[in-house]
């Protein structure tokens, strides 16, 4: 029955998958020159941004043990974002995702040492941590906000997500190679899937089978940390979504964290393009897509709370 009911549901993946991508790109018949220059670009954008943050998600909760754990709520994506926002208001656009990595990089230092107990890591602490890491850096952007009202654009895009990026050949080019990165970061992620379930067990147990927990706990956040960076500093920040897709995918595949991996990241990506679609086409004006993924999120947010 699990069976039937896991290749149905990849059936219906595979169904929605191709029916939104087609959608995506054909909708309102564009010409070539739109397609190739805004269509394919946002796509690509959108389908790395979802991809990775459902990944991520994904890798949090197994490793964490906690349901809530997503880029979004450890603060992490606020600290990226602000880095990402101080280098673009001073006029340095093109290195808006080495501010992304360093902001990102800077929360989970705070974070991690917050989340510290006695020398050991305490899982209990770290939602607490996020939480004061994400309300700081959002006092920082306010602030930036304050101080830069000429950015206002630029600021509002990051802080709700906009995935309307107008690429110059540049940043186009240099997005295509941070692209590839994370592309490579996923995969190498998806080879620690074991280990990260052997660590959901416990610490203890974890150290007794040869597995150095403290080590893959840092790689993973470090690693994570570069992707998210990259990630924000081009579709700025989008909740919910390390949130929701791994908990659905369970609901099809309740354990063997590398296929719940595997769902969630291709999962991750066609849920963000059917919410940039309703962005786009819902009213007259595009919306953010923060806005839609919040809309889903909280709701489903709720809903879990009063599971666990």
């Amino acid at each position: 029955m699990n069976s039937a009911k896991r290749i149905l549901a990849i059936l219906i993946l595979i169904l929605i998958s191709f029916t939104a991508i087609a959608v995506y790109l054909m909708i309102g018949s564009p010409s070539s020159g739109i397609l190739w220059q805004i269509r394919i670009p946002r796509l690509l954008l959108t389908l790395i941004t979802g991809m990775t943050l459902a990944g991520i998600g994904s890798i949090y909760q197994v490793m964490l043990a906690n349901p809530l754990a997503e880029p979004y709520i450890l603060g992490i994506s606020s600290g990226s974002a602000f880095g990402s926002i101080l280098l673009g208001v001073l006029g340095f656009t093109l290195l808006m995702p080495v501010g992304g990595f360093l902001g990102a990089g800077l929360t989970l230092l705070i974070v991690w040492a917050m989340a510290q107990k006695k020398g050991s890591f305490d899982r209990s602490r770290l939602l607490i941590a996020g939480v004061i890491s994400g309300m700081f850096f959002s006092a920082g952007i306010s602030l930036t906000m304050y101080l830069f009202r000429k950015d206002t654009m630029l600021i509002l895009g990051t802080l709700m997500g906009n995935l309307g990026r107008i690429f110059s050949h540049n940043e186009w080019t240099v997005f295509l190679i941070l692209s590839f990165v994370s592309l490579i970061l996923l995969v190498y992620l998806y080879f620690r899937s074991r280990s990260l379930e052997i660590i959901s067990s416990g610490d203890l147990y974890a150290g007794s089978v040869g597995i150095n927990v403290s080590r893959i706990r840092k790689e993973i956040f470090i690693l994570s940390s570069i992707m998210i960076g990259i990630n924000v500093s081009y579709a700025g920040i989008i909740g919910f979504i390390g949130l929701i897709i791994p908990h659905l995918v369970r609901f099809v595949i309740p354990s063997g964290q590398k296929q719940i991996y595997i769902f969630s990241v291709w999962s991750g990506g066609i849920f963000l393009v059917l919410c940039d679609l309703i962005a786009k086409n819902l009213t007259a004006i595009e919306l953010p897509v923060g806005v839609v993924t919040a809309a889903v999120g909280c709701p489903f947010f709720i809903w879990l709370l009063s599971k666990n």
